[in-house]
């Protein structure tokens, strides 16, 4: 499944992040370079779930980090994604508009669009509401503000609610793929002229249900995985507009290709189709890869995806960023946590310009997808 990518789209000019290394771009950037690991025990007070420990945000209590306005019933999908635009939007790491109103990044009007990549939404948020149902008095008694949390575009909504963005608002449900699925459609926002500029990302959260949800569906025989949380967010937009506040761009998507796995055993073709692709039509050959970050998903579609790269590249040692081996699994937010990963490294001046940059990713439900930046 080819997407055009038409010449002079927009450029990615900033990014922020809220992960298991911190709740500020600098802690992403500084844990992925060091490799930190952050895998930890998990509060049988807070959460109960079938394995002990995960890769949780630091100290993320969603009142004490955004205030108590606005927040009695947010949910911690949502509330990682607002913190994260807040920080990409105000190119403040301390946040210190606390509701998103104050310091806004010159250059980002009322009118910018947000496509946000998720799964399902909050899985606890939909739980709880439908144990709710059933436990109350009748089923119909249940708490009015939950409703909205239960639904797959809450985050999204109320990010453009919290933010005051009037833009284009669109969730893409992808999973592991969600990222690269959102970036492609904030493309096709501006090149319908939908909206020039775009604010991009993917957000994960750990909870109880999620949790079990993983346990129970992944196939037998494989260990289960960490499970990882956090949002990851770029701001997209024209290269006059860019340049015009300050901000010379970091990169710009050069290509994306997607095809479908019918079976686990399957990723690992279908992926090397889609690369070859990809690569043909960004006029791109392996051995100019400066980095490539793969999904690192666990069980089949891992392996096949690891084996695919590993046939592409040969000799070659391109730059690997892997933060799924130091933040778990992070599902929907993975694809975007990778695309970071390539900016955050290319922020610090360790790739020449021009450099392509290789995002994979591969999916349990079958979505295999792949994205060539080049740095700017």
């Amino acid at each position: 499944m080819a997407f055009d990518i038409r010449t002079g789209g927009p450029l990615i000019s900033a990014w922020a992040a809220v992960s298991p290394w911190g709740r500020h771009g600098a802690d992403f950037a500084d844990g992925l370079v060091a490799g930190r690991r952050t895998e930890q025990p998990v509060d049988p007070a807070e959460w109960t779930v079938p394995q002990p420990t995960a890769c949780l945000v630091p100290d993320f209590r969603i009142k004490e980090v955004l205030g108590r306005k606005g927040t009695r019933s947010m949910d911690r999908a949502t509330g990682l994604a607002v913190t994260a635009l807040r920080q990409l939007l105000t190119d403040d790491d301390d946040g210190a508009a606390a509701d998103g109103t104050g310091g806004r990044l010159p250059g980002v009007g009322e009118d910018a669009g947000l496509a946000l990549g998720t799964s399902t939404g909050s899985a606890q948020s939909s739980m709880d509401l439908t144990r709710e149902s059933l436990t109350s008095s009748r089923p119909f008694f249940v708490d009015p503000a939950r409703v909205p949390n239960s639904v797959m575009n809450c985050a999204t909504g109320a990010s453009a609610i919290w933010h005051r963005l009037k833009g284009p608002n669109a969730t893409v449900a992808g999973g592991r793929a969600a990222g690269l699925l959102a970036l492609r459609y904030a493309l096709r926002l501006h090149r319908a002229g939908r909206a020039d500029t775009v604010l991009c990302g993917a957000v994960e959260e750990f909870s109880s249900a999620r949790a079990w949800l993983d346990w129970h569906s992944r196939p037998a025989g494989q260990p289960p995985a960490v499970l990882g949380e956090g949002a990851a967010f770029w701001l997209m937009e024209p290269a006059a507009t860019a340049a015009a506040h300050g901000r010379g761009g970091l990169a710009e998507v050069a290509g994306l290709e997607f095809g479908f796995a019918a079976e686990p055993d399957a990723a690992g073709p279908v992926l090397t189709e889609v690369l070859q692709r990809l690569l043909a039509t960004t006029g791109t050959t392996p051995d100019q890869l400066w980095a490539v970050a793969a999904s690192h998903a666990p069980g089949a579609e891992g392996e096949a995806e690891r084996a695919a790269l590993d046939a592409l590249l040969g000799d070659h040692t391109p730059v690997r960023p892997a933060p799924a081996e130091s933040i778990g699994d992070t599902c929907a937010a993975s694809a975007a946590f990778q695309i970071t990963a390539v900016l955050a490294l290319a922020e610090r001046g360790d790739a020449e310009p021009g450099s392509p940059a290789l995002i994979t990713s591969v999916d349990r439900d079958g979505v295999v997808g792949a994205a060539l930046l080049r740095i700017r």
